[in-house]
């Protein structure tokens, strides 16, 4: 992993608490750099989608900073952060009532993009996701629950933002369109190399995914690890997961 100084997105002694005091993550120190996917990996509970929160501000720390190209995120702009990190949930999260094109324009409309440019952007995402621009005036509920997550992660894209948060984005699809996105999102970012901090349960999609996986467990830090490394550990906890998906390989990629 590169020097923590080059880090894009970074975790400082990170903690978060509820109102009533209830610890969801405890001092965790993390760093996503570019070019890789950082994957939260952890049960329900374990403090990965709220770490993800606070780095959209969606959430805001108790303790320690967030940092963002060295920055505090509490020294950005609200706007210009969210606008600098794309963000694709596994509920997709689409405006039901805006056609495809809307969906996936809009944050360069809010930008000021000009129209022409708008629709030359939607219309290369979609091949980029591998969609057809017939859709592009269609509505969320005419497309299958795999076209709605390739619009989601379009949309993500569409102002080219460095980093992409992505909360297990594929979760809710049936295993053969989940294997067919996977895959197609590894070649995705091997052409885009943005910053990636992904959150799964799955020690599957993990190994396939991350270029660093981060195991949290009540809150905190358990490991930060290449998938090779994590499947070779010795850390109790580590080697529960790896003996719960017994069976599973590790998938070696090429890194762009």
């Amino acid at each position: 992993m590169a020097d923590s100084a080059q880090a894009a997105v970074q975790f400082c002694d990170v903690s978060y608490n509820l109102a009533k005091g209830r610890e969801i993550l405890y001092r965790l120190n993390l760093a996503a750099f570019s070019g890789e996917i950082l994957v939260l990996l952890g049960r329900s509970g374990s403090g990965k989608t709220t770490a993800l929160k606070l780095v959209n501000r969606l959430r805001e720390q108790s303790s320690g900073e967030v940092l963002v190209d060295g920055r505090s995120t509490r020294t950005w702009n609200l706007i210009q952060l969210r606008r600098h990190i794309g963000y694709a949930i596994q509920e997709v999260g689409l405006f039901p009532h805006f056609t495809i094109a809307r969906n996936i324009g809009l944050v360069p409309e809010l930008e000021n993009w000009a129209k022409e440019k708008i629709a030359a952007r939607v219309e290369e995402l979609l091949k980029l996701v591998g969609l057809s621009s017939d859709i592009s005036s269609r509505y969320p509920h005419q497309l299958s629950g795999g076209q709605r997550q390739r619009v989601g992660v379009a949309r993500a894209l569409a102002a080219d933002p460095p980093i992409l948060l992505m909360d297990e984005p594929f979760g809710a699809l049936d295993p053969l369109t989940r294997s067919d996105l996977q895959r197609e999102f590894l070649l995705l970012q091997q052409k885009l190399q943005k910053i990636i901090i992904f959150v799964t349960h799955d020690l599957h999609e993990a190994l396939l995914l991350g270029s660093q996986i981060a195991l949290l467990e009540d809150g905190k830090l358990v490991s930060c690890s290449t998938p090779e490394e994590f499947v070779r550990s010795q850390d109790p906890l580590v080697r529960k997961y790896v003996e719960a998906f017994a069976g599973t390989d590790v998938r070696k990629r090429g890194r762009a």
